[in-house]
């Protein structure tokens, strides 16, 4: 067992390291730790081996890495006016993803149409963050429209994916009556939870414990996040669902107290990204069956028309935006959106658990995903960079200004 976590463990230290030793690459971390867990899984040097505890880690991995997600999302921003064009972007998406689901049935794929077109909808906010992060955009109106954009489809497509291919589910009638129930079981749960949170006396102890080994606040909002994937997996709901729920709601519980809120965030952050969020990813390379996905023409075929898919479905619906923001960051808010992995991960393993998809089309799914990844984002950050360096070209000198200014006089 320790000898895997320790391979495991190794792939998420060296990760950052190679990315750090090619800064202009852009390589997202998450690519090299899948690529990672590929090379010391059984598909190459079967040095480890994703067995139960392998499986364990990986789960806990996830459960974090959307609860961290659903931290990101604050409900005031929501109430931004580019929320509505966001919302619009993402009904359009639905709509494009039906379309390219069943174009993959036609172009001779044998996986379940609609579990495509779920998968092709998502979009990775906790690759767009950061992105958004370094560019400057995060508090812009542009950058609050991406965010918000990311927020709805991995909300989105979590929650389709819930109501049409729940693993206990019947029928998407009983599984929309399970996540109607889910969402009162949700409302109660938050009312109590929030009561207990802001107590006074709890609170009083949260402070007392904030700066000690206790880390009372720490351990109750981890708590939360197992809370509510308890109360998901019970109404035969994906447990996911119910940990993205659980950020959400954390972030509300403190959103009074900025300092606080921020420091439960910070040490949230670092036992996840510093911790078990790279386990799931590692994992993810171990049980990717890269020698299936090239065992056939077929497999190549559809990881290419998946790549070209996501790109359709979540790209093209960003020229909406060219109205407000111009043609050149539609284009950078296509790349942004498109970039899609850890929901592609995630519906892909459930898929072929429920044998909707194979295992080469799982394999292909995700390769399509670690391909947006890669070259995506690198590519937004490019066109973003030449938009203003030709806008600073452009702009007049201070003399040619003056000169103006004489004219119109």
């Amino acid at each position: 067992m320790f000898t895997d976590l320790l391979w495991m463990s190794l792939v998420a230290v060296g990760g950052p390291i190679v990315v750090s030793l090619a800064p202009s690459l852009r390589i997202p971390t998450v690519v090299l730790e899948i690529v990672g867990g590929i090379i010391i899984g059984p598909q190459v040097l079967h040095i480890a081996t994703p067995d139960v505890h392998v499986r364990l880690m990986a789960t806990i991995g996830l459960a974090f890495l959307l609860f961290l997600a659903g931290l990101e999302v604050d409900l005031d921003t929501l109430r931004s006016p580019v929320t509505a064009l966001a919302a619009r972007a993402f009904a359009v998406s639905i709509a494009l993803a039906v379309i390219a689901g069943y174009l993959m049935k036609l172009a001779g794929t044998n996986e379940d149409p609609l579990l495509l077109a779920i998968i092709f909808t998502a979009t990775s906010l906790g690759v767009v963050v950061p992105v958004l992060k370094d560019t400057g955009e995060l508090e812009s109106e542009f950058g609050q429209l991406l965010f918000i954009a990311g927020s709805i489809a991995e909300f989105g497509s979590i929650f389709l994916l819930s109501l049409f291919f729940s693993k206990d589910a019947k029928s998407p009638a009983s599984a929309l009556v399970v996540l109607v129930g889910f969402a009162i079981v949700i409302a109660l749960s938050s009312l109590l939870v929030g009561r207990a949170w802001r107590g006074r006396w709890i609170e009083r102890q949260m402070e007392r414990m904030e700066d000690t080994s206790s880390m009372l606040r720490v351990r109750a909002a981890i708590a939360v996040l197992f809370l509510f994937a308890v109360l998901a997996n019970h109404l035969a709901l994906e447990a996911i669902l119910g940990t993205f729920v659980a950020g959400a709601l954390v972030r509300v519980l403190d959103r009074g107290n900025v300092l606080v809120e921020e420091r439960l965030r910070h040490r949230l952050e670092v036992i996840g990204f510093g911790f078990v969020v790279p386990f799931f990813f590692v994992a993810t390379g171990m049980r990717l069956d890269v020698k299936a996905l090239f065992a056939s023409w077929s497999s190549a075929k559809e990881l290419v028309l998946f790549f070209a898919a996501l790109l359709f479905v979540r790209g093209l619906p960003a020229l909406l935006y060219r109205r407000r923001f111009g043609t050149r960051r539609s284009y950078v808010a296509g790349l942004i959106q498109a970039t899609s992995l850890t929901f592609i991960v995630v519906a892909a393993d459930l898929g072929h658990q429920l044998g909707k998809i194979d295992a080469a089309t799982e394999a292909a799914l995700v390769t399509a995903g670690l391909l947006t990844v890669l070259f995506f984002p690198a590519l937004a950050l490019l066109l973003s960079t030449v938009g203003e360096r030709k806008t600073e070209a452009v702009e007049p000198l201070p003399s040619m200004a003056f000169e103006t200014e004489l004219d119109e006089g």
